[in-house]
């Protein structure tokens, strides 16, 4: 990183609380750190093709996990 970026960047948090200089700070390591999370599940061919189907599907025909609730509480009489 450049030293005007730097400089930029701790201009920006000189002031900052703690609480928001170590949410940077571990936002930044998660950048850094390559990803070790390995699953501990397997996947049908099957369900991973469902997934991989949602990967390219209209978003606009989603609905809103909010109006979801909202309807099922409606519903149900909640």
């Amino acid at each position: 990183m450049d030293s005007k970026t730097f400089d930029i960047l701790a201009n920006k948090l000189k002031n900052a609380p703690q609480s928001v200089l170590e949410s940077v700070i571990a936002y930044v390591d998660t950048l850094i750190v390559p990803d070790t999370v390995s699953k501990t599940y397997t996947l049908t061919q099957e369900q991973q093709q469902l997934l991989d189907d949602q990967i390219h599907s209209d978003k606009s025909t989603y609905t809103k996990a909010e109006t979801l609730y909202s309807d099922l509480k409606k519903k149900y009489d909640l």
